[in-house]
């Protein structure tokens, strides 16, 4: 598969992931509550909008740190793919060489793989930091 196909791929993933989360918020914001009855004082409607605003604040955070992490393995996994076919290739192809391609294919993989762990980090810190 070459990599305009899995740039594409990747974006159809994408964007049928973000239709599919367009039904949540039109739920969201279709919910009719009955009006507050004329016996309720101002501080318990203040209250209950209070508490509804921040159950929508923990949603958010939670879809964006979702978003975030996701987004970062995905793009991590299909480096590290690349990354580890074009390895054997090369070790394929220069098997004398095999030690130095196999310590910069490690290297690399390193580095992949702390992006998402700090991708990982700031949706931890997203969710309850914020």
């Amino acid at each position: 598969m070459n990599l305009k196909k899995m740039i594409s791929v990747a974006l159809l993933i994408i964007a049928v992931a973000s239709l599919c989360m367009v039904p949540v918020f039109a739920a969201d914001a279709s919910d009719t509550s009955e009006p507050a009855a004329a016996t309720e004082t101002v501080a318990t409607a203040e209250t209950e909008n209070t508490e509804a605003a921040q159950a929508d604040s923990t949603g958010m955070k939670a879809l964006a740190a979702a978003v975030a992490v996701g987004l970062a393995a995905a793009g991590g996994g299909i480096g590290m793919g690349l990354a580890v076919s074009k390895s054997a290739e090369g070790i394929s192809r220069q098997p004398e060489a095999e030690g130095k391609i196999r310590t910069a294919m490690m290297l690399g993989l390193v580095f992949i793989e702390t992006a998402i762990i700090y991708a990982l980090i700031v949706g931890i810190l997203v969710i309850f930091v914020l």
